[in-house]
């Protein structure tokens, strides 16, 4: 049996990913990423580590910030084939929690059930140490992936404790990983006499015209997912920005009014397989 699992740690990716291409940590939110091409890359990590093998699948590991509502983008990625997503939760202070537990769980009981020879891991963190020392006992070899520069943003205990080492540069990173461009102030306010009504609409708008292919084929899989309302992710971006515009939070009202806006504007403008 010779068979590779490839486990991905979605919080390095893009913290990481984003410092690779900017110098620094972008937040989510000013991050773009094209699921396709990741997997592309991710299949092509896991036939240079281990040519001979087949690939099991490759295991998606991020935050959930609604309970377990998945994002667009999350949905996008569990749509896609041979990719399976594992969620952990965001919590308050906006840091991910429970993942390092799911990779150690995953790559421990795949190593112990004789699910895979080989293991690709793309994380930094120290905490999944055991999972691949526990793994490596059960004859499992780990290849780790990390981004440029690995050391100094991966644990030198986890770079030391690995099979074989890799680094993906900057060039390809941008192939699946883009910064969204930095919008100009916006010329929407709450001067005297404009109704909120459409201050909303006009943020709404301005907000739909920017999402990009990527972001669109992630809502579109979302619903595809039997989720309703906007993506939650999308949600608070539009919250937020209509909240900036009218300088004071939304009434429940306003929110409703906001949501089957995004929904008709979003349909118009991004069909679906267009």
């Amino acid at each position: 049996m010779k068979r590779i699992a490839v486990l991905v740690d979605a919080g390095y990716v893009f913290a990481q990913g984003s410092a690779c291409l900017t110098g620094k940590k972008c937040p989510r939110e000013q991050l773009s990423l094209d699921a396709k091409a990741v997997r592309t890359a991710l299949v092509d990590a896991a036939r240079t580590v281990a040519p001979d093998c087949e690939l099991l699948r490759i295991y998606w590991y991020d935050g959930a910030r609604d309970g377990s509502r998945p994002t667009s983008e999350q949905a996008l990625i569990a749509d896609l084939d041979n990719m399976k997503l594992r969620l952990g939760f965001i919590n308050s202070h906006g840091q991910q929690k429970g993942v390092d537990s799911l990779i150690v769980t995953d790559l421990i009981e795949l190593a112990r059930l004789q699910s895979v020879s080989d293991a690709l891991l793309i994380s930094g963190d120290e905490d999944t140490r055991v999972g691949v020392q526990i793994a490596q006992n059960y004859g499992v070899r780990i290849h780790l992936l990390g981004i440029a520069p690995m050391r100094g943003s991966q644990s030198i205990q986890l770079l030391q404790e690995a099979d074989t080492t890799r680094e993906w540069a900057r060039d390809l990173v941008a192939s699946f990983l883009t910064i969204r461009a930095v919008e100009p102030t916006s010329e929407v306010n709450a001067a005297a006499g404009t109704e909120s009504h459409t201050i909303i609409q006009e943020v709404v708008a301005a907000y739909v015209a920017m999402l990009t292919a990527s972001d669109a084929a992630g809502i579109w899989a979302y619903f595809d997912d039997g989720q309703r309302g906007v993506p939650p992710d999308k949600d608070r971006e539009i919250l937020g920005r209509c909240r900036d515009a009218l300088a004071r939070a939304l009434t429940q009202d306003e929110k409703r009014q906001m949501r089957r806006m995004f929904s008709q504007a979003f349909s118009n403008r991004h069909p679906r397989n267009a």
